[in-house]
């Protein structure tokens, strides 16, 4: 469907608009429907981001500016955000003993239990949104998105 279809728009749109229009809609839905699979598991997006990002450290520990260096949303507070993964035994947050100043994030096994039974469907949301497109369109729309993002 058509973004004015979607937004029910009455007026012409030129594509400058469209393109904006059609990035944030579809990160909208992107957006809800990761959200119905993680409610079960009492996660946000962004904590999710954040348990991926520490599961990527392979058993090391992450501080808080490398966690934020890569979150998707980088206006989080990852302070926050690290709380409440703490409160949830999903991560560990210990004080660096050579810089106390530093605080070091680990994931738990339970984290990483957790995202072993997410795996599969996140796997299977992220296809979902690409069965429509082939190899050659999928190469082609994150060529032209890294594109239109890196002005």
């Amino acid at each position: 469907m058509k973004i004015e279809e979607e937004i029910k728009s009455t007026v012409a749109l030129d594509n400058s608009k469209k393109i904006i229009l059609n990035v944030l809609y579809t990160q909208n839905v992107i957006t809800d429907k990761l959200n119905e699979i993680l409610k079960p598991y009492d996660l946000s997006g962004e904590q999710f981001n954040v348990l991926r990002i520490l599961r990527g450290q392979k058993g090391n520990s992450a501080n808080m500016f490398v966690i934020q260096e890569r979150m998707l949303a980088k206006t989080s507070n990852t302070t926050r955000l690290v709380d409440k993964l703490l409160l949830k035994n999903l991560v560990t947050r210990n004080v660096c003993s050579k810089n106390r100043r530093k605080i070091e994030v680990l994931i738990t096994q339970k984290g990483l239990d957790v995202l072993t039974e997410l795996d599969p469907k996140v796997q299977e949301h992220e296809n979902s949104f690409s069965k429509n497109l082939n190899s050659e369109e999928l190469e082609q729309l994150n060529q032209l998105l890294e594109k239109f993002r890196n002005q």
